[in-house]
């Protein structure tokens, strides 16, 4: 039976939300979480297969995930705020090298979280797990770190800006900056109000395109590495990024495939969730005791680092 049920979930990662019949999606988090807790409780039956096809799948949702953008309102946006997104993503990525030699945490790891915490969470790590030829285990613990601060954030972050009177305006800029993953990102500023919504979301979206040269940087490094900690580093040139940003350029360009774009973005975001399921399951206990609970702290202070230079910055008046 643990099989069929193996399955029958696996295919539950996939399903979107329908409404009329009261039925929501499962949310990344929650797929995550239940790999791990299936491979901790009964065990992965397809361990080897499946951890093949975690890297297919996450290549795949990254391409679908450009159809999700609008390339000339997202670089319009872009080069508004150009300035402070490369001060703030320099910022997070330096802090990120001191905390993880500071910590001693696993670079993959460190680098994910790092990568994750400055631009878009989890489609961030998604893309540059390959590239730095990360295994499950460092790219399953980045993931987790992520989504958890993702649903502290969500449920935080509203409180506080209305605490401290941020503007709607203030508040997009605030959530789009320092929420990792977009739909966090929506779920908040969709709280807050209106213009709120249209701020973060675009900003984000700005934001999301800096994963295309960083991936490429990071697959440029680790490939000439000759230090590597743990042996030859098994990594790949991240091509399919140029599949992600062809993919948005084409629904950018091409008005007619607008409706077919929506559809794969949405079909990407659903294997993506998939792919945390698989993630999930390639876990075991010695896997999670190897990774240990540093990750944790250095997610956790990056992201306070992050969030807190941020607002501070909005609140002075230096982002605008």
């Amino acid at each position: 039976m643990a099989k069929p049920a193996l399955l029958l979930l696996a295919a539950l990662c996939l399903m979107p939300s329908v409404p009329a019949l009261g039925w929501s999606a499962l949310p990344p988090w929650g797929a995550l979480l239940a790999g791990v807790a299936w491979t901790l409780l009964i065990g992965n039956p397809w361990v080897t297969r499946t951890r093949k096809l975690t890297p297919t799948f996450l290549a795949a949702s990254v391409v679908g995930l450009g159809a999700a953008m609008d390339l000339r309102t997202v670089a319009i946006v872009g080069l508004q705020g150009f300035g402070y997104t490369l001060v703030g993503i320099a910022g997070t990525l330096a802090a990120g090298a001191v905390l993880v030699r500071w910590l001693a945490v696993r670079q993959a790891t460190g680098v994910l979280v790092a990568v994750g915490t400055a631009i878009c969470g989890g489609s961030a790590i998604a893309a540059a797990a390959p590239a730095i030829g990360a295994d499950d285990d460092e790219t399953s613990a980045a993931l987790g770190i992520v989504f958890l601060l993702n649903a502290t954030a969500l449920l935080l972050f509203p409180p506080i800006g209305h605490r401290l009177g941020l503007s709607q305006h203030a508040f997009g800029l605030w959530a789009a900056l320092a929420i990792h993953d977009t739909s966090s990102v929506v779920g908040a500023a969709a709280s807050y109000g209106t213009e709120a919504l249209t701020i973060a979301t675009t900003t984000k979206l700005a934001r999301a395109l800096w994963i295309v040269p960083l991936t490429l940087a990071l697959g440029a490094w680790t490939v000439r590495r000759k230090d590597a900690p743990r042996g030859p580093v098994r990594a790949k040139r991240p091509w399919f990024i140029l599949g992600f940003l062809a993919t948005a350029a084409a629904v950018s360009f091409l008005p007619a495939l607008q409706p077919a774009g929506r559809l794969v973005a949405a079909a990407a975001q659903r294997m993506l969730v998939l792919t945390l399921f698989l993630l999930g399951l390639g876990l075991s206990r010695e896997a999670i005791a190897r990774v240990g609970a540093r990750p944790f702290v250095l997610g956790l202070l990056l992201w306070f680092l992050a969030a807190g230079a941020t607002l501070g910055s909005i609140l002075v008046g230096w982002i605008r």
